[in-house]
């Protein structure tokens, strides 16, 4: 937008990180359609997986009568979440790379 107009809060931030991450020599490389398809492909696998395990979860939860019992499931619960939510950002961080 070089025509002279008022720039939004949002063009000038993302000006900024545009510039911000020229100087740091980041280049900004478009996806091919393959990477969007994988891409898309590992999202939606990794959402189903999220959601079966939310299924066990409130289900066992709802068997569970010792509130110990129940903090051990929670607990069990958010460990699986944090390794699936980081084993996707994973295989998506490879597949913007290019490494597959």
């Amino acid at each position: 937008m070089e025509d002279g107009s008022p720039k939004s809060a949002y063009e000038l931030a993302m000006a900024r990180l545009r510039q911000k991450d020229a100087d740091a020599g980041i280049e900004n490389v478009p996806l091919t359609d393959a990477q969007k398809a994988a891409i898309a492909e590992v999202r939606n696998f990794y959402e189903s997986k999220l959601a079966e395990r939310e299924v066990l979860h409130q289900s066992s939860a709802r068997r569970a009568t010792d509130p110990e019992a129940l903090k051990v499931l929670e607990e069990h619960y958010q460990l699986d979440r944090e390794r699936f939510v980081s084993d996707r950002d994973a295989k998506i961080a490879r597949i913007r790379r290019g490494e597959g």
